[in-house]
């Protein structure tokens, strides 16, 4: 969809780098070349059927949601597949990874995610493996559902909080109605299709004990377990951190570190689990990569460039989702898949920001001992009103708490083998 023009100039304000600061043709004269899209996250359903108080979609500071098709029209389907295929074609990519997103993708059935699955197949070159996923509160998914989708192959996510009722105290439905009666059931259902079940979803909640929370997930047998800071910034920061203005301050930040607290006692929980089998958390396996010299494959930690588009369910091409906590049409192109090819969305500033590794980092972030491992955090977490994304993150301080403290245990256990 196109911006109108005091969208335009609005987002501009709030965010002067990168939309007004960085020079993307001076960026391409220099050689510095685009990454081409290897994710394409596709929308199914614009609205969900919980109210999670903390969801950054549906509470976020980006209500464009309001506007969209409350389900993806087979025309755009069509589209996206196509444009899909020929972003393929023009990089020759070997392979892509396909998610299929809402709110809750599963609200009307399987049947639009299978549709959507073979529009995306139809179209793509026939030496292009593909990978499909749908990320699902578990609410609406039954055993018919589940076996629709294995049969397609089609990977199954499961979000939960934690593996109890009262870690899920923030997942409800528009009445109220606590849904993890129907979320542990699928959790339990997903266990019955192992090639099947993708992992779960996990906001850190420094409420819940970190301990328990992981034992309770492990317990339900999940091949991957994804740890999440909620998304937040500096002008509207998460629960127990103060808002304000980083420019200027230290680095790292000398503020309370909850988050890191939190997560360096779940992770010597899992630690002590290394010997056997557990659940792999891709937060700890990432860092720890990192830490040994390997690439970052998520935009939560390292430098790796950013290499995914969103496609709303009207067609309209994005940027990542967690952009809705910053501003009114913070992850928008102004691109959509019924008139622009994807390599137009990697000419757009935020995309090309994402891309820019140490080049996109505050100047403090730079002298950092941990910059490479943190890679300056979520780039959605580094926002502050009027500045734009080029902040450290407004997890700074718990970011290298938290690396220290694996780059301590780590040390260890390499110092004592043989």
């Amino acid at each position: 969809m196109r911006l109108e023009d005091g969208a335009v100039a609005a987002s501009r304000a709030l965010a002067p780098w990168p939309l007004e600061e960085l020079d993307v043709p001076q960026l391409r004269r220099s050689r510095v070349r685009a990454v081409p899209f290897h994710q394409f996250v596709l929308k199914v359903n614009s609205r969900c059927n919980l109210a999670c108080s903390y969801c950054y979609i549906y509470e976020g500071a980006d209500s464009t949601w309001r506007d969209r098709p409350p389900r993806v029209p087979d025309a755009t389907m069509r589209a996206a597949a196509h444009r899909i295929g020929e972003h393929v074609r023009a990089h020759a990519l070997p392979a892509v990874r396909i998610d299929l997103h809402g709110g809750e993708p599963l609200l009307a059935g399987a049947e639009p995610l299978l549709r959507y699955a073979r529009e995306v197949r139809a179209a793509l070159p026939a030496d292009c493996a593909v990978t499909f996923g749908v990320q699902t509160n578990g609410t609406l998914l039954t055993r018919a559902v589940l076996t629709d989708l294995a049969a397609a192959d089609v990977r199954v996510g499961l979000s939960l909080d934690g593996g109890t009722a009262a870690h899920n105290r923030s997942r409800v439905d528009h009445a109220g109605r606590p849904a993890w009666p129907a979320a542990v059931r699928a959790a339990r259902l997903l266990r019955e299709f192992p090639g099947t079940y993708a992992g779960i979803l996990c906001t850190v909640d420094v409420r819940n004990d970190p301990a328990d929370v992981l034992r309770s997930l492990n317990a339900l047998r999940a091949p991957s377990l994804d740890l999440l800071l909620p998304h937040a910034n500096w002008t509207v920061p998460p629960p127990g951190v103060a808002a304000q203005d980083p420019r200027g301050l230290p680095l790292p930040h000398a503020r309370p570190t909850p988050y890191a607290d939190w997560l360096r006692a779940a992770f010597d929980q899992w630690w002590q689990w290394r010997d056997r089998p557990a659940t792999r958390i891709r937060l700890f396996g990432e860092i720890i990569a990192l830490l040994l010299g390997m690439p970052s494959r998520t935009e939560s930690v390292g430098l790796s460039p950013a290499a995914t588009a969103v496609v709303d369910t009207d067609g309209a091409i994005e940027q990542v989702d967690s952009l809705k906590t910053a501003y009114q049409h913070a992850p928008e192109t102004g691109l959509d898949v019924h008139h622009h090819a994807f390599d137009e969305a990697l000419e757009h500033p935020g995309m090309v920001a994402r891309q820019l590794g140490t080049a996109a980092l505050a100047p403090g972030c730079l002298a950092c001992p941990v910059a490479a491992v943190c890679g300056g955090g979520n780039y959605a977490h580094r926002y502050l009103a009027h500045s734009g994304f080029r902040n450290p993150t407004v997890y700074c301080a718990d970011m290298v708490r938290l690396i220290r403290h694996i780059a301590a245990r780590l040390e260890t256990a390499i110092t004592a083998s043989p």
